[in-house]
């Protein structure tokens, strides 16, 4: 194993964050550099690389094609509840993405406009994305199938002037017609889009409205490619909301520039893979992971990425993540430890395993909830290469804790994250705001200013932004995880804030008493929840 440099690195990125990331950043086509690397003038919204000019799509496809790698595969659709797979080259995902682009221009759709794409694990809602990206436009991914009252928030929050829909998703044994729920979240919403775009699906297709529906096929046909629009660093990408504990969701903000830096960074530092490898996160573009690392970041590094309709087990059997890593020659893979609780409880044994070729399979990444150590230890001994647990949240974009495979691997511990990634001060704080001594729990912070690609505030909601992360600890991110830091600087997420169960003055994890519930051989899957005592 290669010696780690991760020691002198993050050190590096703590005592000059300025250079580090200009030097990151340098990876990143600019149509205009940057004024300053870090704007700090209206604490606490700080901004990376404000002045600078580019645009991601123009980074995600057209740069390499302009390398000469316009027909490496840039995107593989693989869809077992449809029998499907497709590929596309980086040419041909960029002329799908700019006739796109071409029809909302065409649809009155500029640079700052907003655009909701509510869509099943589909190859049009990657182009959807990007097509917004290429013309400015900010879109906001819904999860398809989502209630149609949670979709009116979003629109009334957002106030879309488009959306972009499908007439169904599908699950393993069932369709899911989507057009009923768009259609129940316009009536209930204050705004209304003045067009929707629907994706007919042959599974399902659905009724359009005469005068706001528009078919999928004749949005496109017949529209001049969209060039890409130069926007401004701190220009917003998108928007994507978390729930809120008010019920009112929250509106993620991601900018173009520091975005664009950091997960180009990530996938070299952390994961480990770099142009023409094929990365694939299980996950879906409805949530973070699917933003960052189904479309952006494996497209920013020049990967081919794989887009995955369908389950770990049940389309058909729990063979099917092994049967898709060797048929499209899967190098690193990213999905959550729930769905390996699925695959070993179904597939204890992991005989699916042996039945294909993996030899081109050299890493897993777990993330999305906390990895009980018998998962991770589970998936290490059958599959035989490194299973690195990870951590972060919908705000920050990109992983906050990690073994950053890239700068060479720290030694695993099973139930921690590793230690904070190159960018992040992350400290744990006990109620009056002191660092916590090692192997005590407290809450997890980091502090400020969050580095490039973290949410620089919420949509419209300087003062959500302030009150849901800011108040809690000054000068500080809350997380809203609770957990430790060992003598060694590894972290351990424990839980949520909220779910620290206090008896008798003694702070109690709930995490820590779901690892040794699933450590017993019966256990397949467990949850502890605090009760309020009589």
């Amino acid at each position: 194993m290669a010696k780690s440099v991760y020691d002198e690195v993050y050190a590096r990125s703590m005592k000059d964050p300025e250079g580090f990331w200009a030097r990151a950043a340098e990876a990143i086509h600019w149509e205009k550099r940057w004024d300053r690397v870090f704007d700090d003038s209206r604490k606490p919204f700080y901004r990376w690389f404000t002045g600078g000019v580019l645009n991601t799509c123009y980074n995600a496809l057209d740069l390499h094609i302009d390398r000469g790698r316009g027909k490496q595969r840039a995107l593989v659709y693989d869809s077992p509840v449809t029998n499907t797979v497709r590929v596309f080259t980086y040419a041909e995902l960029r002329d799908a993405v700019a006739r796109v682009a071409g029809a909302l221009r065409r649809q009155g759709i500029k640079k700052g406009d907003r655009v909701i794409v509510y869509m099943p694990m589909v190859p049009e809602a990657v182009v959807a994305m990007l097509a917004c990206a290429r013309i400015g436009a900010v879109h906001s991914v819904v999860f398809g199938g989502f209630a149609s009252n949670e979709l009116a928030k979003r629109i009334d929050d957002a106030r879309p002037r488009l959306i972009l829909s499908a007439s169904c998703g599908i699950e393993v044994n069932r369709v899911v017609p989507y057009k009923p729920l768009l259609d129940g979240a316009i009536a209930a919403a204050a705004h209304k889009p003045e067009r929707c775009v629907i994706l007919q699906r042959h599974q399902e297709m659905a009724p359009l409205v005469r005068g706001r529906d528009l078919d999928w096929e004749d949005f496109v046909a017949g529209g001049e490619p969209a060039d890409c629009a130069p926007v401004a660093a701190t220009d917003p990408l998108y928007i994507l909301y978390t729930s809120g504990t008010t019920g009112v969701p929250k509106g993620v903000v991601r900018d173009n520039g520091g975005h664009a830096v950091a997960l180009k960074w990530s996938m070299e530092g952390i994961y480990g893979v770099g142009a023409g490898e094929v990365y694939w996160a299980a996950s879906d573009i409805g949530w973070v992971v699917g933003h960052s690392y189904i479309v952006y970041a494996p497209l920013l590094a020049g990967c081919t990425t794989i887009l995955y309709e369908g389950k770990p087990v049940g389309t058909p059997d729990p063979g099917a993540f092994w049967r898709l890593s060797a048929q499209h020659g899967v190098n690193v893979l990213f999905t959550a430890p729930t769905a390996f609780r699925a695959i070993k409880k179904e597939d204890p044994q992991g005989t699916h395993m042996t039945r294909h070729d993996l030899s081109r399979f050299r890493t897993l990444f777990l993330a999305g909830e906390r990895c009980d150590p018998d998962t991770l230890l589970w998936a290490r001994a059958r599959l035989g290469v490194p299973v690195i647990d990870h951590w972060w949240q919908t705000e920050t974009g990109w992983p906050i804790g990690a073994n950053c495979v890239g700068l060479g691997m720290l030694p695993v511990k099973p139930g921690s994250p590793t230690r904070p990634v190159p960018g992040y001060d992350v400290r744990v704080l006990g109620e009056d705001n002191q660092e916590m001594p090692a192997g005590q729990i407290g809450s997890i912070a980091i502090k400020l200013p969050l580095p490039p690609g973290c949410l620089p505030t919420l949509w419209n909601n300087d003062v959500g932004y302030e009150k849901s992360y800011l108040t809690k600890h000054p000068d500080h991110y809350l997380t809203g995880d609770a957990g430790y830091k060992d003598d060694d600087g590894y972290l351990y997420i424990m839980s949520r804030v909220d779910d620290i169960i206090n008896v008798a003055g003694h702070r109690l994890s709930t995490g820590a008493m779901e690892e040794v519930l699933a450590a017993h051989p019966d256990v397949a899957e467990c949850a502890v929840i605090g009760v309020a005592d009589e």
